[in-house]
């Protein structure tokens, strides 16, 4: 296998189905994509749960330790996870009577590469 033929683990199609706006319009169904994901983070909450499950140790964090930080019933946390994982933001497993959610990087990957500025323009140059 040549050097060209090499495949990082890991990577997934986040980058080629997302060119950064500044280079290249978006097509309708990635538009679609991803505003499903921007609506989803939003929400002030759903962007400190989805920051929190991302901070946890192991990169995941069990549904019983979501509900303290924040001034809201069980019931609206476990709205606002099922919000996330519908748009594609986090993953979630039931291990006997509880769930566990982490950050799907893929998706983290798709909304940085559509944000990103091409190299060499600064990120504070406005035109």
């Amino acid at each position: 296998m040549s050097k060209s033929e090499l495949v990082v683990l890991g990577q997934d199609d986040a980058a080629v189905c997302c060119s950064p706006m500044v280079r290249e319009p978006l097509g309708e169904e990635a538009a679609v994509d991803l505003a499903r994901m921007f609506k989803a983070l939003s929400d002030p909450v759903r962007l400190r749960l989805l920051s929190l499950i991302a901070s946890y140790e192991g990169g995941e964090a069990c549904v019983c330790d979501l509900t303290g930080p924040f001034d809201v019933s069980q019931p609206t946390i476990s709205h606002h996870l099922k919000v996330l994982r519908e748009a594609g933001l986090v993953g979630s497993e039931r291990r006997g009577t509880w769930v566990y959610y982490w950050v799907l990087p893929a998706a983290l990957a798709k909304l940085s590469s559509l944000l990103r500025t091409p190299s060499g323009t600064a990120a504070g140059d406005v035109r």
